[in-house]
């Protein structure tokens, strides 16, 4: 690998043979280097093999700015969320994660405790992502000798749900949280009954949810027209087609769309499923 560009003495730009651009890190790496110099590969400690030159260039320009050891808790969290969730993460997390792993740790050293709002979806929604994030907190305290609080933790989860859906911006995933937590509130609401949290029908229904939000968001939303199914899951579900009326109407007040006939009946069969064994235990009651 070729310099390109020099960072400090422990990191440097380089270009492969590929032509990819990539972040290179190692203790000395480009002491009494210049650019166009060779990288000496028994020094390097660490490679970040970046998808694009803007990438490279900005994670470059947020290395010159923070300490090097940010950039080395970022990779911890990164390999263990990859290890743990067994699924790749866009390289994106390294300057998103790097970058709020430096601005936490600011704020901690300023006394700025920043609540996470979502916290308590997060931990229900994503919550593999909440104990990466957790894990996160050992390793910024083994680094930087600080305990960030629980709130933390949510943060860096939804750096790490936003990685996972190849790199959408952070927006987007807050926003499909909301989603899924306004729809929950309308059947919990709807029925009066609290949903069993444990059973594989709420884990399937959530899941739905958020690819049904993620849908939504990306107005990808599209309709097969099936008229038949849409009557008979009517006829068949009536109470948790009344829940899904309300759910459209959420929608077209809060997001400016309606329901497609398709979305309807997976959404019904959903919430029958769902509440089926609350309302059996409720009748019975």
């Amino acid at each position: 690998m070729i310099i390109k560009k020099i960072l400090n003495n422990n990191v440097v730009i380089a270009e492969g043979k590929s032509g990819k651009e990539s972040v290179v890190m190692g203790r000395g790496l480009a002491f009494q280097k210049k650019i166009g110099d060779e990288v000496e590969v028994a020094n390097i400690e660490k490679t970040f093999v970046m998808e694009t030159h803007e990438l490279s260039e900005k994670l470059s320009e947020l290395l010159s700015e923070i300490p090097l050891k940010h950039l080395r808790v970022a990779d911890d969290v990164v390999q263990y969320a990859q290890e743990t969730l067994e699924t790749d993460l866009s390289d994106n997390i390294y300057l998103t994660l790097t970058d709020h792993i430096n601005f936490a740790v600011s704020r901690y050293n300023q006394g700025i405790n920043l609540k996470n709002a979502l916290l308590w979806e997060i931990k229900r929604f994503y919550h593999a992502e909440y104990l990466v994030g957790m894990k996160a907190l050992d390793f910024i305290e083994q680094e930087v000798g600080i305990r960030l609080d629980e709130d933390e933790a949510g943060f860096i989860a939804l750096h790490i749900v936003n990685a996972r859906q190849d790199g959408q911006q952070m927006h987007m995933t807050v926003a499909m949280t909301q989603i899924v937590q306004d729809i929950l509130s309308i059947v919990t609401y709807h029925y009066g009954m609290v949903l069993d949290e444990t059973s594989l029908n709420y884990t399937r229904f959530i899941t739905h949810l958020q690819y049904f939000a993620q849908r939504l968001l990306r107005k990808e939303i599209v309709d097969s027209g099936d008229d038949f199914l849409y009557e008979q899951v009517q006829l068949k579900y009536p109470e948790a087609f009344k829940c899904t009326k309300k759910i459209d109407a959420y929608l077209i007040n809060t997001h400016h769309t309606e329901l497609t006939r398709d979305e309807r009946v997976y959404l019904t069969i959903h919430i029958y499923r769902v509440t089926e064994r609350n309302t059996i235990i409720k009748k019975e009651d």
